[in-house]
C-alpha cells in the first residue's frame, strides 16, 4: 500500500510539473481555439451566444486540479474581446480538505457587460468572490443558450470534464495576468 501511494504521488507531481511549463501564446491559443469547439458542442448555441452577449471572455482550454489532502489546480489561458486574443491569464487555487485524484477540465468565464469586463482588466489579478463574483452555470443537453437572458454581469461555465475528482467549482480561483 505504501508503494502505490508514493507511486501515485509521484505521477500527480509529474502531471502538475508538467503543466507549470509556460506555454507560448500560440500554443494557449491554439488549445483556446480547440476548447471554444469542445464548448460549442456540450453547450447548443454557445457560439451565437457568446457573439451577442459577451463583451469578451476568458477562456482556460486545460486546467488541471490534483490533491491527496491538500490539493491545488492550474491552468494558462486567455482573455478574447471581439474574437481577438488580448491578454494571457494563468488560474490558480488551493484547497484542504477530503479530497484524492487528478482531474482536467475547461473554463469559459463570459463577461456580459462593459462594466464587469472592464473591472476585470484595470487589475493584474482577480480573485473570484472577492473581486468579482462568477454565477456558474449548469446547462442541460438539448437546451439552447442563444436565447437565455443573464441577470449576473460574469457567468462561467466548467466543462470537458475528465479524471477521478470531480469538483464544479471556481470559488476563491485567482486569474493573474501573465506575458506570452
Amino acid at each position: 500500500m505504501k508503494m502505490f501511494k508514493s507511486t501515485l504521488l509521484f505521477i500527480m507531481v509529474l502531471s502538475v510539473s508538467t503543466l507549470l511549463q509556460a506555454k507560448t501564446a500560440e500554443v494557449i491559443d491554439v488549445q483556446a481555439d480547440t476548447a471554444l469547439i469542445n464548448f460549442s458542442k456540450e453547450v447548443q448555441g454557445s457560439q451565437s451566444f457568446l457573439d451577442k452577449n459577451a463583451k469578451g471572455y476568458l477562456i482556460f482550454p486545460e486546467v488541471l486540479k490534483a490533491g491527496v489532502g491538500i490539493g491545488g489546480e492550474y491552468g494558462e489561458g486567455v482573455l478574447r474581446v471581439n474574437g481577438k486574443s488580448v491578454q494571457y491569464y494563468s488560474t490558480a487555487s488551493a484547497s484542504i480538505g477530503l479530497q484524492f485524484g487528478v482531474q482536467s477540465k475547461s473554463i469559459l468565464v463570459a463577461f456580459l457587460t462593459e462594466k464587469a469586463l472592464l473591472d476585470f482588466q484595470k487589475g493584474d489579478g482577480w480573485k473570484v468572490g472577492v473581486d468579482g463574483s462568477v454565477a456558474l452555470v449548469e446547462w442541460g443537453a438539448g437546451k439552447d443558450i442563444s436565447n437565455t437572458t443573464f441577470s449576473q454581469p460574469v457567468i462561467g461555465f466548467i466543462y470537458g470534464n475528465k479524471g477521478l475528482m470531480y469538483n464544479l467549482t471556481i470559488e476563491g480561483s485567482k486569474f493573474t495576468k501573465i506575458v506570452r
